[in-house]
């Protein structure tokens, strides 16, 4: 049926958990034809999806007032202003953790499911597109499903997935991955037929992802990490295979990978959440052996040469259900080396990766802390100052928490590299301030850190009256700089 029409089939208050994750494999059409009901007449959803949705699907929603409750993750402007002015209520989650709640019935359970297809094989199950996400219990615990066969996809994306449900508790099975290629579930998402109550027809590509080139800050960035790669292979602790890579989304994260293509590392393999274009240009350059992942969201450059030349990359590839991609189970029995960024970190290494100020949400929490507390290697990556040197993202206290210092391994600014392994919280302030923090702030935060040390002392010595001190100036003035020091 039209799209128009099987949107009429949602119900209000119903709770929709939908396919899609980071703009890849979303619902294009019948969630947008929600949204434009929702203009007319008074029904919103609660909506669960793997992370964030592609073109303006959750603006429509959100601007609309379509939505009631959105998780677990979200990076889109007019969605994010909703959240911020709190027209709507935003659960941030662990993209592991979904799944989770839902099998415990921690939140309500998903009332209809909505899947893009790549094709309904002959005994009804679905072949995924471009991410599997949430997909695959969505559509177990649903009561309804609508499947949204995009014909955009190649049928050859049969065989890429790697689809599976998980038991309820206590006879939760073990996760029998030991290698980024090793597969535990079924090529497809089964469904019971009975369920489905509308198949939507689309022919709309993903949105493709704005990938920035690397620039002088992000280059630095990764050549610290990969000379600390280096030393780390000198010394015995990896080979120049490492271990299996993941990667947050975004232009750092991506710029970071990106450096490999000319190193010295090679045979290397992924298990992540989302494969960018620095997955395939690594695949393209022979660095990267496989990829393992939950979605596939890269530039419209990328996904043509993917689409055009698939067969190429097939075998190269599995995508998982998220709560598999980011299980802790398997990132630390694969020994994963997690790379993740952050809106600012702190001298002692604490990290703030979703809020502005601490009030303001930015983006979700993503993946990032399934990943780093369960990570061989908890490495976060940014730059050390923006807006013309008026930010520092090094700063004395950290707005808000998202990864402890107790989760946080090493630290990457465009200054240089924190190794905070083994070190005592003052040991780590000394080598965060020393190597991390852009030279305009460096004295200012030595100044604090040896005061505190000085005034209160303690195991994480703080003045309390001053810890905010570069966000209040921000907000006060524009700018984290002492402008009377600098003169």
């Amino acid at each position: 049926m039209a799209a128009d029409k099987a949107a009429l089939l949602i119900e209000n208050n119903n709770v929709v958990g939908a396919s899609g994750f980071t703009k890849a494999g979303d619902s294009k059409s019948v969630l947008p034809a929600f949204a434009k009901r929702a203009a007319t007449e008074d029904v919103a959803i609660t909506l669960i999806t793997g992370a964030s949705l592609g073109y303006t699907t959750d603006a429509d929603l959100a601007e609309n007032n379509a939505l009631l409750r959105r998780m677990p993750f979200m990076a889109d402007p007019a969605l994010r202003k909703s959240i911020n002015d709190y027209r709507l209520k935003y659960i941030d989650q662990h993209l592991s953790e979904t799944v989770e709640q839902l099998i415990c019935g921690h939140i309500a359970p998903v009332d209809v499911a909505i899947i893009e297809a790549s094709l309904i094989d002959e005994n009804g199950n679905i072949i995924p597109t471009t991410s599997i996400g949430n997909s695959a219990f969505f559509a177990s615990q649903a009561k309804k499903i609508i499947i949204e066969i995009n014909t955009k996809i190649p049928l050859s994306f049969k065989g890429i997935h790697d689809c599976s449900v998980p038991n309820s508790y206590p006879d939760r099975e073990v996760i029998n991955i030991q290698n980024p290629t090793d597969r535990i579930g079924k090529p497809f998402i089964e469904i019971d037929p009975e369920k489905v109550i509308a198949v939507v027809y689309t022919d709309i590509t993903d949105q493709p992802a704005v990938i920035a080139e690397p620039d002088v800050k992000t280059t630095a960035i990764s050549n610290h990490l990969l000379n600390f790669f280096e030393n780390e292979v000198k010394k015995g602790k990896l080979t120049y295979s490492l271990l299996p890579l993941q990667a947050g989304i975004g232009k750092v994260a991506n710029s970071v990978l990106m450096g490999f293509k000319n190193s010295n590392f090679k045979n290397l393999t992924m298990y992540s959440e989302v494969l960018q274009d620095s997955t395939f240009e690594l695949i393209d350059s022979g660095n990267l052996d496989f990829a393992s992942g939950s979605s596939i969201t890269v530039s419209e450059d990328c996904y043509d040469r993917l689409i055009n030349n698939f067969d190429d990359y097939k075998d190269k590839l599995i995508l998982r259900p998220q709560n598999i991609s980011n299980a802790p189970e398997v990132v630390r029995r694969l020994g994963i080396i997690g790379i993740n960024t952050a809106i600012e970190f702190d001298i002692y290494g604490n990290v703030n990766s979703t809020h502005i100020s601490g009030s303001k949400m930015m983006n979700g929490i993503g993946g990032s802390g399934d990943f780093a507390r369960n990570a061989y290697l908890s490495i976060f990556v940014c730059q050390s100052a923006s807006k013309e040197n008026n930010i520092s993202h090094v700063v004395p206290m950290v707005t808000h928490h998202d990864h402890t210092e107790h989760d946080v391994d090493i630290l990457v600014t465009d200054q240089g590299l924190a190794d905070l392994r083994g070190l005592a919280p003052r040991e780590r302030a000394e080598v965060i301030i020393e190597n991390c923090v852009h030279p305009d702030f460096k004295a200012e935060i030595r100044d604090y850190f040896q005061r505190a040390c000085n005034q209160t002392g303690g195991q994480t010595p703080h003045i309390l009256e001053e810890a905010f001190k570069f966000h209040n100036r921000l907000k006060q003035t524009g700018s984290m700089q002492n402008k009377k020091t600098l003169a």
